[in-house]
């Protein structure tokens, strides 16, 4: 009796949320320019034709990746920023982990998706994608600016510091992170130009 070639699982045999958590460590990794469905089939071990049922072309399936990126990765860490309330240690801590997250364990090097996606213009002239990094930026400067507000209320910042500008200073300064993180830049040298920055940000001696 001829035995049969194992097939693929096709659409209704697997789990989309646990095939879409693998396609969005697969582009955070490589970035979508340099992604092909034949990596993603590989990959996942889905068939092309079920991802295309599921998902649709690679464009969609970089999208859905990307929303999943931001709502699985950043917003949890953006709201708890928001709502932490200590002010700048907040924001260190926030630094802190983000460093630690981008500079060892499992996704060391691997950047941040979005900032990775802002870098090398993956799909940024896609009104989709352009819509994406947008909502993520502003999820990220709503955060800081939460957390410089509460720090200004506890007189942690020195006087007439403009907190709407030093919020999107602090947001490029988390991208910058991201960025410089994946091309290697040792965890030590990103904590001094954080910790540089956070200084300067407090009141001097001679006025508290």
């Amino acid at each position: 009796m001829t035995r049969r070639p194992e097939r693929m699982p096709d659409v209704k045999h697997f789990d989309p949320d646990a095939v879409l958590e693998q396609v969005v460590r697969l582009f955070w990794r490589r970035g979508a320019a340099s992604t092909g469905i034949a990596e993603v089939v590989a990959e996942t071990g889905i068939s092309r034709s079920s991802l295309y049922a599921t998902f649709g072309g690679k464009r969609e399936l970089y999208l859905a990746a990307l929303r999943g990126y931001v709502e699985r990765h950043s917003r949890p860490v953006f709201d708890r920023l928001a709502a932490d309330g200590r002010g700048l240690p907040a924001i260190a801590g926030f630094f802190a982990g983000l460093i630690a997250a981008r500079c060892s364990g499992e996704h060391a090097r691997w950047g941040c998706m979005v900032s990775n996606a802002h870098a090398s213009l993956d799909g940024a002239e896609d009104d989709d994608v352009r819509r994406i990094l947008d909502a993520h930026h502003d999820g990220l400067y709503a955060a800081m600016h939460a957390a410089l507000r509460a720090a200004d209320r506890q007189g942690q910042l020195r006087p007439g510091l403009d907190v709407d500008g030093t919020a999107q200073t602090l947001a490029l300064l988390a991208y910058g992170v991201n960025l410089r993180s994946r091309a290697g830049a040792p965890a030590a040298a990103l904590t001094a130009s954080v910790d540089a920055a956070l200084a300067s940000l407090t009141p001097d001696e001679e006025n508290r």
